[in-house]
């Protein structure tokens, strides 16, 4: 049996890529056509390869730095829509290479699932996610003194519109606070604080707290929007809850997602926040009109997660984890770093850029990485 022209090819080209042109050539090409395909193939990723010494961080970094000099600093806003805003341009771009854990604007991209994602009561659907406390239900509560009690009188529009009851109220409430008691009565929800309390004052405080409490939707998300892209409907969020999200299976749970890393990375791990470091960097340089390659974003990416966990470049982050004292020492704090290395005994093998930097020697990359090696004649 003769070979297959993806077998001469095994260990020039990665797998991945040869599983690619397996997928996409085209069903009626020759052995001789895949193989001028391959050559092709391999030529490009040959071309592609970076070269050793080369010093790619240093590039990444230019890239990336030079066309941030350009961005824009404004939020972006949703017409008509007060709350929602975006943090886009240079402060978001700040946010995701700092790995910073709490960011100015969290938000969700939530998909659909049929017939949702045609439009089909796509308005009442974005509302029901939205989360809404116990104030918005009411339309007034009387303070009963003589019986110690409160009495709130419902909202009937609204209580419709979002598909809530009294008795779902009642069960929610009872659900989100133990101290009180709860009961319905008609179209009304009847609030007793515990025990006897005489005092007035305490019922007035049960009154601005009851309205605070979280009754329906997605907790964490103060405002909807739904919008069409692509031909299909989906919502966008201002705040963020995935794992609530997912609960609703009206929701897509496979391309749903949201623009915190740290809750990324605590839900689906190290890889998908890795994945989500490059969407989010790719979404702000593009809504810039800005153009830098994909594997510069890929190097930070993969130098952001590869302790396993995500962290930010800066001191806090990736700095703390470098193995050289001296590179640790030269970026902030450099008594501590030093002190702590004298007290442990650490070495310092003089293996990356700064540190030969701190000490007047070539640094080992580009033409200072090879060494010459000579007889010399006597």
């Amino acid at each position: 049996m003769a070979a297959s022209p993806y077998d001469e090819y095994k260990d020039k080209v990665p797998q991945s890529i040869l599983d690619d042109v397996k997928r996409y050539a085209p069903e009626k090409a020759t052995p001789a056509k895949i193989k001028k395909i391959l050559e092709k193939v391999h030529e490009e990723y040959r071309t592609s390869l970076a070269d050793a010494g080369e010093s790619v961080g240093l590039v990444a970094a230019e890239s990336i730095g030079e066309p941030g000099t350009q961005m824009t600093l404004n939020t972006f806003h949703f017409a008509g829509v007060a709350e929602m805003q975006v943090t886009t341009g240079l402060p978001r771009l700040i946010e995701i290479l700092d790995g910073r854990k709490t960011i100015a604007t969290k938000s969700m991209e939530l998909y659909l699932n049929q017939p949702y994602n045609k439009g089909e009561g796509i308005r009442q659907l974005a509302e029901s996610l939205k989360e809404a406390t116990f104030g918005e239900f009411i339309k007034e509560i009387v303070v009963n003194l003589a019986e110690s009690k409160l009495e709130a009188s419902l909202d009937a529009e609204r209580m419709k519109r979002l598909q809530m009851t009294p008795s779902l109220l009642v069960k929610a409430l009872s659900k989100a606070t133990k101290t009180l008691k709860f009961s319905q009565e008609e179209d009304k929800v009847i609030i007793r604080p515990p025990g006897k309390d005489d005092d007035p004052n305490s019922l007035y405080k049960v009154k601005e707290k009851i309205k605070g409490v979280y009754v329906s939707g997605i907790k964490g998300v103060t405002q909807v929007l739904p919008v069409k892209k692509g031909g299909e409907y989906l919502v966008l969020t201002a705040g963020s809850n995935l794992k609530d999200a997912f609960k609703d299976e009206r929701i897509d749970k496979q391309r749903s997602l949201s623009n915190d890393l740290y809750e990324i990375q605590k839900l689906f791990g190290v890889e998908a926040a890795r994945q989500a470091v490059i969407n989010e960097t790719i979404k702000v340089i593009e809504a810039q009109g800005l153009n830098v390659d994909l594997r510069h974003f890929m190097l930070v990416a993969d130098a952001m997660c590869m302790s396993g966990q995500l962290l930010g470049i800066n001191r806090y982050g990736i700095v703390k984890e470098k193995p050289s004292v001296l590179a640790r020492a030269s970026f902030e704090t450099p008594i501590r770093h030093v002190i702590n290395a004298s007290v442990s005994g650490e070495t310092d093998f003089l293996n990356s850029v700064i540190e030969n930097v701190m000490l007047n020697q070539p640094v080992p990359t580009g033409t200072g990485l090879p060494g010459l090696v000579t007889k010399v004649k006597r």
